[in-house]
């Protein structure tokens, strides 16, 4: 694939226990063209993050016909689906229904290495009730990652409930101050929760694999 500039890493696995998954946004359509037809051509599965609605519908055909593509999380499947492993050690916790694009990311990088994971949306702590009631369904899980934008506090208050680890997942949602997610970034990065992690704004594929490490999830 030199005459497109690309070189997989198709050793990934072997190193780390998850494949190479391919950012889609910095690539043109042809380059994307090319990456899918190698990876049919030798049977391999991969998982392609930051593929937007329109360059998705400017593949070919065969290609777009190939992908499993779900256009919240801007994510496609290519191969064959794993199952799930069951019960889910994971959970995916959202302060508001505007942070589902970035947790759905997250949940889908999950579901193509073959993990389960629970989800509870829209429990922000601006009506904390909602996230108490469901605290005794997060507590179990070995991994809990927490989506939130604006001031992102809900990723300590989950920190200060749960014994297992905590991921913060700062989302770009909010204005002012809280504009591009730094607020919620810093927040996570300055949390008085011990031992609460964090990733990069809006980076829930970052989130799942830190997720996988944690649980050592080799294939």
């Amino acid at each position: 694939m030199t005459e497109h500039g690309i070189q997989l890493d198709h050793e990934r696995e072997q190193r780390l226990g998850f494949d190479e998954a391919i950012y889609s946004e910095g690539k043109t359509v042809a380059q994307l063209d090319a990456i899918i037809a190698h990876c049919i051509e030798g049977r391999l599965r991969r998982l392609f993050t930051r593929l937007d609605a329109f360059k998705h519908a400017a593949l070919g055909a065969a290609n777009r016909a190939a992908l499993d593509f779900d256009s919240v999380s801007r994510t496609a499947f290519l191969g064959e689906r794993r199952k799930a492993a069951s019960p889910a050690r994971i959970a995916l916790v959202t302060g508001g229904s505007s942070d589902v694009h970035v947790s759905h990311e997250a949940a889908r990088t999950l579901e193509y290495h073959g993990q389960a994971s629970l989800h509870i949306a829209d429990v922000g702590v601006a009506g904390i009730w909602r996230l108490l009631e469901r605290i005794d369904e997060i507590r179990p899980m070995r991994v809990v990652i927490v989506a939130a934008g604006m001031e992102g506090a809900l990723p300590s208050v989950v920190a200060g409930l749960v014994p297992g680890v905590v991921i913060a997942l700062p989302t770009s949602v909010g204005y002012g101050v809280a504009e591009g997610g730094r607020a919620a970034l810093h927040s996570a990065l300055a949390s008085c929760a011990p031992g609460l992690l964090t990733v990069n704004i809006d980076n829930g594929y970052g989130a799942a694999c830190a997720a996988l490490r944690v649980l050592g999830s080799r294939h």
